[in-house]
């Protein structure tokens, strides 16, 4: 486990459904974690799920009843989801470190986005393990946030292939194989490399001088030893050198497929420890000299080396 792990508990496989009883969606009682549990997110109180649903009344489908429009993912695979067994999950160090009332405290309008990205880390970091299913009420409870919140980002999860849903359990980590990965390499080296090798013939070498902090901090992250931390680090990198050829949507699909590339792998036969990541890290450096130099030959074996060991 990375030093920056969040672990998220998983789902019993073969306990029975907990249906919601007269506390809401989120189960009994004893599953539910206290307000003041000291690995919960301070969030302002939130409407459940089934209160949602009691609001448009008896006989009417409540938007939690009818799924999510447009996403692909049925109301019965996000609803019902048991919660026995599941250990807290405690606040990454970094949080743990402040007194509580120093800690922040999560607007409601920015739940989803800080769940999502709170997800996002723990699946960089191996925490959401592929092949496991992981229900949204019990990761709400955990977070101290209502399962909406949590459903609503595992859904877009699930629109970027990282999860699926398992009817009435909740959500499973999708396993991928080197297969995809080398499937992803290939497509980010055809979109990243024609667009480096313009840049490395027609940018002046000061604006690659200005990208130096921005590798810097990659190479701070990867001595670590957080996979996630690195992760971000990473793309805020990539996503900065491609934005001087200018085009917003090429940035935008690019990032996508390097985030998808950092997932792990089932196989994890990959190298994913430190002394990897700091490798990892080195290139973005020698990527800027030889950009600032115009050396597109060295440029191009560093691209295609770089997106296929890419961690």
């Amino acid at each position: 486990m990375t030093p920056c792990a969040v672990k998220v508990p998983s789902s019993p496989k073969e306990a029975p459904v907990q249906q919601a009883g007269p506390q809401g969606a989120h189960g009994s009682p004893e599953t539910r974690a206290p307000a003041s549990h000291p690995g919960a997110v301070r969030v302002p109180p939130q409407a459940t799920a089934a209160d949602v649903d009691r609001a448009w009344g008896p006989g009417v489908s409540g938007p939690t009843a009818r799924g999510t429009a447009g996403t692909g993912v049925p109301a019965d695979g996000a609803r019902g989801e048991h919660t026995h067994s599941e250990q807290p999950i405690p606040l990454p160090r970094a949080a743990q470190s402040r007194p509580a009332q120093a800690r922040p405290v999560v607007q409601r309008s920015s739940v989803r986005g800080q769940i999502l990205d709170a997800l996002r880390a723990a699946l960089v970091g191996g925490e959401l393990a592929p092949g496991e299913v992981y229900s949204a009420p019990a990761l709400g409870d955990r977070f101290g946030v209502s399962a909406t919140p949590v459903r609503e980002a595992m859904q877009q999860l699930a629109m970027e292939g990282a999860v699926e849903v398992v009817p009435n359990r909740g959500f499973r980590v999708v396993e991928r194989g080197a297969r995809e990965l080398a499937e992803l390499a290939e497509i980010r080296a055809l979109l990243e490399l024609p667009v480096l090798l313009r840049l490395a013939r027609t940018m002046p070498a000061e604006r690659w001088t200005e990208l130096r902090p921005l590798a810097e901090a990659t190479a701070h992250a990867a001595s670590t030893g957080c996979r996630a931390t690195y992760a971000e680090t990473d793309r805020a990198f990539h996503r900065a050198v491609l934005s001087l050829a200018g085009n917003t949507q090429l940035v935008r699909i690019a990032d996508d497929l390097h985030r998808r590339a950092q997932w792990p792998l089932v196989d994890t036969k990959a190298d994913t420890s430190r002394s990897a990541l700091m490798a990892d890290a080195a290139d973005h450096g020698t990527l800027l000299d030889a950009l600032a130099a115009g050396d597109v030959s060295v440029v191009q074996s560093l691209v295609r080396n770089h997106v296929t060991g890419a961690h």
